[in-house]
């Protein structure tokens, strides 16, 4: 069953190839939706996909790639929307 999630990260994840990572991330594991900056230092984001795959895509979130330091990782659960691939939105 395919399922939407609203994300927010917050700690060092500006500036590190957060948003980059993350659609590669969300590539490998069949995952569609945006991801995108915020003013105050946090990356947001919405992804959709099967429960597995979203399980193994928020466990990557909380780690981010290489260079980010996670502090905090919000994820609830939204209502489904269907996106065509993963975009990175400015």
């Amino acid at each position: 069953m395919r399922k939407t999630y609203s994300f927010r990260v917050s700690g060092l994840v500006q500036g590190v190839f957060f948003r980059q990572s993350t659609q590669r991330q969300a590539g490998l594991s069949g995952i569609t939706g945006w991801v995108r900056n915020q003013p105050d230092g946090r990356v947001e984001g919405q992804a959709t996909g099967d429960e597995a795959a979203l399980r193994a895509f928020h466990e990557w979130l909380k780690r981010g790639p290489a260079m980010a330091n996670v502090l905090k990782l919000e994820w609830e659960e939204a209502e489904l929307r269907l996106f065509d691939g993963f975009e990175i939105r400015y």
